[in-house]
């Protein structure tokens, strides 16, 4: 394990293979089934109060959770992002 974050109720972890897991309540970002196979080559994962962001090697954000608290980036581009913060 690389990185470990957590929401309210929820952990994701950077694998040795740069990919990334999540377990916890799915409403918090524990499931992140729906984004599994994008979390691939995961350099950095943030977490805000009930979801994930994870920029990859590309410098593409995926994110996942409560779409409320930040879990649905796709209103916007983010490309070549180098870093994130909540």
């Amino acid at each position: 394990v690389q990185q470990i974050q957590a929401t309210g109720g929820a952990f994701a972890a950077i694998l040795a293979d740069g990919s990334a897991v999540a377990w916890g309540k799915p409403d918090f970002g524990g499931d992140c089934s729906a984004v599994q196979q994008q979390l691939s080559n995961v350099e950095q994962i943030q977490a805000a109060t009930a979801a994930f962001a994870a920029i990859l090697a590309n410098g593409s954000v995926v994110t996942w959770g409560n779409p409320d608290q930040g879990g649905d980036c796709s209103a916007v581009q983010l490309q070549n992002v180098q870093q994130i913060q909540a």
